[in-house]
């Protein structure tokens, strides 16, 4: 590589203000010298350095993986110029971003925008970190109801109606008032049986009292969720609930718009014709299909045979999947203190990568993709759950070398498509921490329920602290906003599937118990429930 190059990626280093490292540098090298004047991109380090620009740590490990995508991208474009061949999507399409390295974006009332958080964040937080996720939680639904036209605060004073604008008053507010109000709130439970109100301005608890006049939305209400209540203050000093409901869901676009360009999925941003790429992709690709199960038993031999069969079966199809999603749990039973058979659970890896190994064009044309279920190995129950153990993984990735390993939840850019996969048995605890029964008008439907108060939240887990733990500092991984295009819910329960204002979402099922599986298309949101 001649120096007149070196100092032209160099000086357009320094126009963009970055200072790299020279190994950095010789990466970006490297990449320059695989295009030719055939390539379909116009100046690819530009591309490379603009993306680059998303990245909190530029060195070459970063520089690396935007210039593999890049390349991978080219080289689609290049191998059907007239679209006479086959469109594939390949791995350097599919983009896994591991729970723990997703950018906390936090908002700022005052000035009323988002911001990167760029200190560190310890696994082990202090007080302050407590108290901050519920305040974030807060802050991030508190200013989608802002914009939204039914809440917002009127230009002219005017009579409040049932069909009119709902101005929210802050709960501190309340004292003294007389007639109805609207307010936001978390609820919680600070005394045995006495339900608590509590929003920023609060000096001192609300209790909500729920009697047989109440009406409610869809969705499971269970402590630190946040609700939006209509009711007065009673002379006891108690707030009377008349309708109670979860705040409204945002458009996606009006929350990407809003961010004002902040990448907050973690996948980094991509360039218009990049962008435009990737969706003819997913339009045209043969092999766009991604097979989703839950619950592979490894130490149990009829839940081994059925996956062989469909793998099996996928492999004597014309085109094979670009994607298998395994989620666990990876054993029949609970890997906890009292289990000491680590050694046998890894032997099992290896014999599921034998497995794999012997369907080639599978383990040539397919990613795999493993997520830990809430009873794998792991440090702890808490959320999010970082990937499965070296230990374990060893000897399945010495027959499938390209086998990816991530965190549970887990966050997908598939092609143009944003998808979230998370393994956790929330319906049953969701319907366990409830507060009343849900509301049967909308729906009858538990999964229904799910759905909507997930997305409502936009937080995969809602529950309480004392029922499901989250590291304090990574609650933002399992943020929901903006809303991705598809939430898979690996749960033991019933196989389902739901496409709730325009998000898919759906349940694989147990596949060991079951034999459930889903085959799921990306490029029109298409769930095909299957079993064996």
């Amino acid at each position: 590589m001649s120096s007149s190059t070196r100092k032209k990626v160099q000086k357009k280093c320094k126009i963009r203000g970055y200072t790299l490292e020279l190994d950095a540098v010789d990466e970006i090298l490297s990449f320059e010298s695989e295009f030719n004047n055939d390539s379909a991109l116009d100046d690819p380090v530009d591309i490379l350095l603009d993306l680059l620009a998303t990245q909190p740590i530029k060195d070459k490990e970063t520089v690396h993986r935007i210039a593999t995508r890049i390349l991978g991208a080219d080289a689609a474009i290049n191998e059907t110029p007239d679209g006479d061949g086959d469109d594939v999507i390949r791995a350097s399409d599919l983009l896994i971003i591991d729970a723990l390295k997703v950018p906390k974006f936090r908002y700022d009332p005052i000035k009323k925008v988002f911001y990167k958080h760029t200190g560190s964040l310890p696994i082990h937080g202090d007080a302050f970190s407590k108290a901050a996720l519920y305040k974030d939680r807060f802050l991030l639904l508190s200013q989608m109801l802002s914009r939204h036209k039914d809440f917002s605060k009127p230009a002219f004073d005017s009579e409040l109606s049932d069909f009119g604008r709902c101005e929210i008053s802050p709960i501190q507010s309340l004292i003294g008032q007389t007639g109805r109000r609207w307010v936001m709130g978390l609820i919680s439970q600070l005394e045995d049986g006495h339900f608590y109100l509590e929003d920023l301005s609060a000096s001192h608890e609300i209790i909500i009292f729920l009697d047989n006049i109440y009406k409610i939305t869809a969705g499971f209400f269970v402590e630190n969720t946040i609700v939006v209540a209509e009711g007065e203050m009673l002379l006891e000093g108690v707030f009377q609930v008349f309708n109670c409901g979860f705040p409204p869901l945002e458009d996606r676009d009006k929350s990407l718009q809003f961010l004002a360009g902040h990448d907050s999925f973690g996948s980094g941003t991509l360039t218009e014709q990049e962008t435009l790429r990737l969706a003819k992709l997913e339009r045209e690709a043969v092999n766009g299909n991604a097979v989703i199960l839950s619950d592979i038993w490894l130490d149990n031999e009829e839940a081994m045979g059925k996956l062989e069969r469909v793998l099996d079966a996928f492999e004597n199809e014309d085109f094979v999947p670009c994607l298998f999603v395994l989620m666990g749990n990876f054993c029949s039973h609970p890997c906890n203190l009292g289990f000491h058979s680590f050694s046998n659970l890894r032997s099992q890896f290896g014999k599921l990568g034998q497995m794999i190994a012997a369907h080639p064009r599978l383990k040539e044309g397919s990613c795999f993709l493993f997520i830990p279920g809430p009873d794998d190995a792991g440090p702890s129950t808490v959320l999010p759950r970082p990937s499965l153990p070296k230990y374990l993984r060893e000897e399945l990735q010495n027959h499938i070398p390209n086998a990816i390993f991530s965190s549970n939840p887990c966050r997908m850019k598939f092609c143009s498509q944003e998808l979230v996969f998370f393994r956790q048995d929330l319906l049953y605890r969701m319907r366990r921490s409830c507060l009343m029964p849900p509301s049967t008008e909308e729906t009858t439907d538990d999964f229904e329920h799910l759905v909507a108060t997930i997305t409502h939240q936009c937080h995969l887990c809602p529950l309480p602290l004392i029922v499901q733990p989250i590291i304090w500092n990574y609650d933002h991984s399992l943020y929901l906003y903006p809303t991705p295009h598809t939430i898979v819910l690996g749960d033991r329960s019933e196989q389902k599937a739901f496409k709730y204002t325009g998000i898919t979402c759906f349940n694989p099922g147990s596949f060991s118990s079951d034999g459930a599986f889903v085959v799921y298309r990306p490029d029109n949101q298409e769930v095909e429930l299957s079993s064996l």
